[in-house]
């Protein structure tokens, strides 16, 4: 099943009852997080009890590369313990794990799947940092995004992409991190406190997961969501970049040229907004998907070398 199928998903499976508030505190956040986290220890998980060494190997992959995935499994697992634990210290009963849904079917798509996931966690914790009020969480938050950062660069060099394809990381709203991760939930404990957060529409790239653009491509998607007569745009997020192009809709369809300031795993949103420093909420409407976007051969500049 291609990744986009799993995705359109989203705006109908969601992780929890939604709440209405207008703050967002740490405790949120943390729980929020949390969230992320038991989803990515119950994947690795379940792809280590499913497939063992020898099969990584009969797939033409190194034992080496399994004992780093035994790694991740252990770090996903030490994230969820410490969140439940600073949760708990601070009077909040944690979230606990939901049951999911992972559209994988063999090592290759599992390896897929690892990068795609991996690259929106770590954007997921670089967009809610400026949220975080106290610094001993910040600090917290920016230790795990290192090891987040650390296991997407791995799984892209596995999946035979650039690793550092992008010199700066993507910051992702929480709305649209909620997005993503609600299409591989399918419920949750009724015990779990609710979050304040909100799935948008999905919006699915016509392409299966692991197809590489190029700049100035004609990138395709489709939503269920009602799109408005004029304007659209597709909203690129790629980096420090937010790039909106006009979007055409022909028949169900729509379709839009990738911007040049797209690199790596880019971010996609339907937009009724040219939007340039950020994205607001209230001008998305559908998305994001996930593409990912082939970069230009990286140029040298000496004259910074000189005083």
């Amino acid at each position: 099943m291609k990744l986009s199928s799993i995705l359109a998903l989203a705006s109908t499976a969601l992780a929890a009852p939604l709440a209405t508030r207008q703050a967002i505190t740490d405790a949120d956040i943390l729980q929020f997080a949390l969230t992320l986290e038991h989803l990515e220890n119950v994947f690795y998980k379940g792809v280590l009890d499913k497939f063992k060494k020898a099969d990584f190997e009969a797939a033409g992959y190194s034992g080496a590369y399994y004992t780093n995935l035994e790694y991740i499994s252990h770090d996903e697992e030490a994230h969820v313990e410490l969140l439940t634990t600073s949760l708990a210290a601070a009077g909040a009963m944690p979230v606990a794990a939901c049951s999911y849904s992972f559209p994988y079917t063999d090592i290759k798509s599992f390896i897929t799947l690892s990068s795609l996931l991996e690259g929106v966690g770590t954007s997921a914790y670089l967009g809610a940092a400026p949220a975080v009020q106290s610094k001993e969480y910040l600090a917290v938050a920016g230790s795990i995004l290192v090891t987040e950062a650390i296991h997407t660069s791995l799984q892209r060099f596995t999946e035979g992409l650039v690793a550092p394809v992008n010199p700066y990381g993507t910051a992702l709203g929480a709305n649209e991190v909620y997005t993503l991760a609600a299409a591989f939930i399918t419920s949750c404990p009724t015990t779990n406190a609710p979050l304040p957060f909100m799935a948008f529409p999905s919006l699915a790239a016509s392409t299966a997961a692991g197809h590489i653009y190029d700049r100035a491509q004609e990138a395709c998607f489709s939503t269920k969501a009602t799109l408005p007569s004029t304007p659209l745009f597709a909203t690129f997020v790629s980096g420090l970049d937010i790039t909106s192009v006009p979007a055409t809709v022909t028949g169900s369809t729509i379709s839009a040229t990738i911007p040049d300031t797209a690199d790596g795993q880019t971010y996609v949103v339907l937009t009724n907004a040219n939007a340039t420093m950020s994205v607001m909420d209230s001008s998305v409407i559908a998305g994001p998907a996930i593409i990912e976007v082939g970069a230009p051969y990286p140029t040298r500049n000496d004259s910074i070398l000189r005083r």
